[in-house]
């Protein structure tokens, strides 16, 4: 048998090595962020960073009602973070104007330091934190919609609708819709005390399944109920207002290039208190202008009647012509045109605009 000669086994041995050398350093390391960029695609997050998108601008939550006066908060999003929180409306006059001044800034803070509505009440100012805190809790619910409804249909969004008086005490309602459709109904807020607290048991949890079964809030009363499902019905039509319109851009509906038709959304403001009684109002607004204004609610009786039939209507068209809340006030209506446009900047925070 033939030995192989040392010098060649040497050679051999040798260019093998150089080989395997050449080979390991053409290889890249798949983790390489660099390399990643390169090819177009995202580098891995960094542990605990948030992730991109969500909602952007003004959300403005429902006022909550409070022992010493109404508290409502606006907030300013940026890619689904709270980045400013203020009170829009706050108690005012006598020891109400020090507790604010010196309370509501720290909420303020407290809001965008805990990203929530999970936040400490002031000490000495619990009727303004409590109110406060639904206030904020309503506002990230419509954000909390907002940002669903961007990102897709399908996705399940929660929102709370307007607090509705009735003769026997509030009723709200917050619904959860996925894939344009109501998957469950809830009353967060109902009358209770006495003959009240039969009434709501009997009632509510048969409103809730009616919701859910119609998608809309087109329901019959209950008997027996008779305030409880006509306040049940017009919070839950409140919430329906606030979820943004899905629209899928392969909808061309007719179109023969295949373009998407621009997106209707239906937003009802909050209602804005004034000395002669409340108003609030609703808008239609497509493509992101402002096609419809109504004033779903708006002072009554007496002198207001007169008011507000003179006032409205030229007030709802100042808005479509505006398509803004910057109209200027009808003259002899100074009250109602103040609460209007209250209430259609509430209506057009949650359309982004």
């Amino acid at each position: 048998m033939r030995k192989s000669h040392p010098v060649r086994r040497a050679v051999l041995a040798g260019a093998a090595t150089v080989s395997g050398i050449v080979l390991l350093l053409s290889l890249k390391p798949a983790s390489d962020p660099g390399s990643a960029q390169a090819a177009g695609q995202a580098p891995p997050a960094a542990a605990g960073q948030a992730p991109q998108g969500g909602v952007n601008g003004a959300v403005t939550g429902d006022a909550a009602q409070t022992q010493y006066g109404a508290v409502q908060v606006r907030l300013t999003m940026a890619n689904g973070k709270i980045t400013q929180a203020e009170a829009v409306q706050a108690p005012k006059g006598g020891r109400s104007d020090q507790i604010t001044a010196s309370s509501v800034p720290r909420l303020n803070q407290a809001a965008v330091a805990a990203q929530s509505a999970d936040i400490d009440a002031v000490s000495g100012a619990t009727y303004t934190s409590a109110g406060y805190k639904k206030s904020l809790q309503s506002a990230l619910d419509k954000a909390k919609a907002a940002g669903g409804a961007a990102q897709g249909s399908g996705n399940a969004q929660t929102v709370t609708g307007d607090v509705a008086q009735t003769e026997y005490g509030p009723v709200q309602v917050r619904v959860t819709v996925a894939g344009g459709k109501i998957t469950k109904a809830e009353a967060v807020q109902t009358p209770k005390g006495g003959r009240s607290d039969q009434i709501t048991s009997a009632s509510v949890p048969r409103l809730n399944q009616a919701a859910v079964a119609a998608g809309t809030a087109d329901i019959d009363a209950v008997s027996g109920a008779t305030y409880t499902s006509a306040g049940y019905k017009k919070s839950l039509q409140s919430a329906l207002d606030k979820v943004p319109a899905g629209g899928s851009s392969s909808q061309a509906a007719g179109s023969g290039e295949g373009q998407a038709q621009p997106q209707t959304q239906t937003l009802t403001g909050s209602v804005a208190q004034t000395q002669y009684g409340p108003v609030q109002v609703r808008v239609t607004v497509t493509g992101g202008k402002i096609t419809k204004a109504e004033a779903v609610q708006a002072p009554k009786g007496g002198r207001s009647d007169q008011i507000t039939s003179a006032s409205v209507p030229r007030l709802n068209q100042a808005a479509v012509a505006a398509g803004n809340a910057q109209i200027d006030s009808v003259s002899g209506a100074t009250y109602t045109s103040a609460g209007y446009k209250q209430s259609l900047q509430s209506a057009l925070d949650q359309a982004g605009g």
